[in-house]
């Protein structure tokens, strides 16, 4: 088997498009599509169905991807421990986060962590979606619960709170909100509930039977700025919204916890750039805890 198709064959599955694999190894799409059949060839197996809306492995491919990737992983240790090439904290380094963490806490912290490093890129990618570390989606992720599958490392990162808010041009004008029982005439901004990407985030059940009136939103950057914007009230981030003056907490007694976790692939330890960046999220989360409680 010929290791160049192999890669080829990762790229494809990992971006689930031949013209997105392309582009990541450099090479026009036509060699990607005749490696690809010339690997299938080899294993004589179907590894990948193509169709015009993109990739999908077939029970193969998904059987070959696993040992596709413990040999990327082989062929990169290799090379780390003959050429120090991990050494130098030089390459990339992807962390994938919930966009409210993402967005309001991890990336205006990053700054200073490249200067000392700048050989090292920092590719970080906040979505309101989960991340497949086994997938190479992301070396690191940041995620709203403990996963309880697969060679994944874990540690707490902090618990946080989030509070009921609106913006004071919106309080100036809208109807009384004293209590619980006002509700029913505000508008709540919320998530879109079948894009939840954790049960996690249903934290807006409870008031779901109270405001019938709703504005849904994805993501959470989304939803702050529409409770800037008078849209309604929202479920926000203490850490976020304390960034703006011009909201205010409305029912403090209205409260929600959840959890962060930090989580790498039990081979990503092996990586000195994966676990130095890894090591700084958790530092400044210690050193901002103050912020999420």
């Amino acid at each position: 088997m010929d290791w160049d198709h192999a890669r080829v064959f990762l790229a494809v599955a990992r971006s689930g498009q031949m013209l997105a694999a392309a582009r990541k190894l450099g090479l026009d799409h036509a060699t990607v599509s005749r490696r690809l059949a010339t690997l299938e060839a080899s294993l004589k197996a179907k590894l990948v169905e193509r169709s015009t809306a993109g990739c999908v492995l077939t029970p193969a491919g998904e059987h070959f991807l696993a040992a596709a990737e413990r040999i990327e992983h082989e062929m990169l240790q290799v090379q780390t421990s003959l050429g120090n090439a991990d050494l130098a904290l030089a390459g990339a380094v992807r962390v994938g986060a919930p966009d409210g963490f993402g967005s309001y806490f991890l990336a205006p912290r990053f700054g200073a962590f490249i200067a000392r490093h700048p050989d090292l890129t920092i590719q970080l990618v906040p979505l309101p979606r989960t991340f497949s570390l086994s997938r190479h989606e992301a070396d690191i992720a940041v995620t709203l619960e403990r996963p309880e599958k697969g060679r994944l490392v874990s540690r707490s990162l902090t618990d946080y709170r989030l509070s009921l808010y609106a913006s004071r041009d919106y309080l100036a004008s809208a109807p009384p909100l004293a209590s619980k029982e006002d509700l029913p005439r505000h508008t709540l901004v919320t998530y879109v509930d079948d894009l939840m990407f954790s049960r996690a985030l249903d934290y807006g059940a409870e008031l779901a039977a109270l405001m019938p009136r709703r504005f849904e939103c994805a993501g959470v950057t989304g939803q702050v700025e529409a409770v800037r914007a008078g849209v309604g009230i929202g479920i926000l981030h203490d850490y976020a919204a304390r960034s703006y003056p011009d909201l205010q907490v409305v029912l403090p007694d209205v409260t929600f916890t959840r959890s962060y976790w930090l989580v790498m692939h039990a081979e990503g330890q092996k990586l000195r750039r994966v676990t130095a960046v890894a090591d700084f999220i958790a530092g400044e989360v210690r050193a901002n805890r103050r912020l999420f409680s």
